[in-house]
C-alpha cells in the first residue's frame, strides 16, 4: 500500500472520529445512525493511522506529499 493520505487529512479524520465517539458515548447520538457513524469513524480512525484510503485510491487523488526531492 502506497501512502495517498496527507497529515491534513489524517487530522481532519481523526478529529471527525473522535467526534462522533463523544456524541456516541454521551447519547446524542442513538439508534442504527449512531452505529453507522461509528463504523464510519472506526474506518476514519484506521485509514488515519495507515495514510492509505482505498477510495483515494479508487479516484486516483493524492495529497500525500513525499519529502523526498526524487
Amino acid at each position: 500500500m502506497k501512502k495517498n493520505m496527507g497529515g491534513l487529512d489524517r487530522i481532519i479524520r481523526f478529529i471527525a472520529a473522535a467526534v462522533i465517539g463523544v456524541l456516541f458515548y454521551t447519547e446524542v447520538l442513538q439508534g442504527t445512525l449512531a452505529y453507522v457513524l461509528l463504523g464510519l469513524s472506526g474506518i476514519f480512525v484506521l485509514t488515519s493511522f495507515v495514510s492509505f484510503c482505498p477510495l483515494y485510491a479508487l479516484v486516483g487523488l493524492n495529497t500525500f506529499k513525499d519529502k523526498l526531492p526524487y
